[in-house]
């Protein structure tokens, strides 16, 4: 009998392994030397670049037994991709490193390729290349470039006294879907199954982030880590204290008030507390015509001597605002 080929990452080896991947990557129109050589070319008409990078570690971010490889892939890219629509910019392409054991089957290796293609792809972008390394576990890392386009990057220190707090973009899904998965029951996960893939795929604004910079958008930032923590970090970098209208998030808490009470849960936590969201929250100047999908959920005061940070109106806060890994 002949022998079966080996189809994981080490049977393929590396360059072997690079080959199939680079072969399902398309060229875009920016992309002037795409994957094969030392490094990719990209086109930056703007003569600036955002740049951003984001690392994704098995048993962290993701877990095997949760995700198909595709789903992996296309959380990588929304990361980073995210990052890039809270400068102003739009995605252009994106690069990735790829740590796993030699064992890993090759399939899952491609299976990951082609979320990450496939996530570029709603976002306007391309993967122009990478790098693979073996380790003991799956670690991606992606890397995303932006082009701002003539506009001005919206940091996280432009809100003023004024602006509105503003959101684009769910809250709190990713929370849910989490807690749907640690607690691990079949039937829960099927009758909550858009959650629970909410937290497995993000699905970014992409094209709110240009947008709200077109609107004047005066800050801007990714929802990854919870919306009070990330709103927390534009109210520090701007020295302004943002008011939060617990009363303008009730539709968020009450799409995942049924999910909530299956799960025995507060969603106000998962709301304000949730990462992974990867929406876009900020502030902008009142009454400026904002994006579709936008809504306004605060607005920005003077610190007035105060220490700046966010103040939440209408409920106390949360014992912990957000996402920390070093956080104990």
């Amino acid at each position: 009998m002949a022998p079966q080929p080996d189809t994981t990452v080490g049977g393929l080896g590396e360059f072997g392994l690079i080959r199939q991947i680079t072969g399902r990557f398309a060229a875009g129109p920016g992309v002037l030397v795409g994957p094969g050589d030392d490094c990719a070319v990209v086109a930056a008409p703007d003569g600036r670049v955002a740049v951003t990078t984001d690392v994704l570690v098995e048993g962290v971010h993701f877990r095997l037994d949760w995700s198909s490889a595709v789903e992996v892939g296309r959380k990588a890219a929304a990361q980073s991709l995210a990052d890039v629509a809270a400068m102003g910019a739009r995605p252009t392409a994106i690069v990735v490193g790829l740590a796993a054991p030699a064992t890993l089957p090759a399939d899952w290796a491609l299976g990951l390729s082609d979320g990450l293609a496939a996530e570029c792809a709603v976002a306007g972008a391309y993967v122009v290349g990478g790098d693979v390394v073996r380790s003991d576990r799956v670690v991606v890392s992606v890397t995303a470039l932006g082009d701002l386009a003539g506009r001005r990057p919206v940091l996280r220190s432009g809100a003023v006294p004024g602006d509105s707090v503003v959101v684009n973009g769910p809250l709190g899904r990713s929370a849910a879907g989490l807690a749907l998965h640690l607690a691990g029951d079949a039937a829960l996960l099927e009758r909550f199954a858009p959650l629970a893939a909410a937290h497995r795929v993000p699905a970014p604004p992409y094209a709110a982030g240009p947008a709200l910079a077109d609107a004047g958008g005066t800050s801007l930032v990714d929802v990854s880590d919870g919306l009070l923590q990330d709103l927390g970090h534009v109210a520090e970098a701007s020295g302004a204290v943002l008011e939060v209208d617990a009363g303008a998030l009730e539709a968020y808490v009450t799409e995942l008030a049924g999910c909530a009470d299956a799960l025995g849960a507060d969603p106000w936590e998962w709301v304000l507390g949730g990462g992974e969201e990867h929406s876009l929250a900020g502030t902008a100047p009142a009454g400026a015509g904002l994006p579709p999908g936008t809504r306004v959920v605060g607005r920005v005061v003077a610190a007035d001597g105060r220490a700046p940070g966010v103040v939440l109106r209408g409920r106390a806060l949360p014992a912990r605002l957000g996402w920390d890994h070093y956080a104990g």
